[in-house]
């Protein structure tokens, strides 16, 4: 769970920084798609640890 936190973390710190600095617009891409990453493993998680069998 840490580690999905931190990349959401990073995904808006490289995506305010490519928003904001002239000529890195790239940070905001790799921003993005850190944050489409992030959003994919959290719910892939969710969806695993929320079907538990009854036994």
């Amino acid at each position: 769970m840490a580690w999905i936190l931190l990349l959401f973390l990073v995904a808006v710190v490289l995506g305010l920084i490519g928003a904001v600095a002239k000529g890195l617009a790239f940070l905001l891409v790799i921003g993005i798609a850190v944050f489409v990453v992030a959003v994919v493993l959290s719910v892939v998680r969710f969806r695993r640890t929320g079907r538990r069998p009854s036994r």
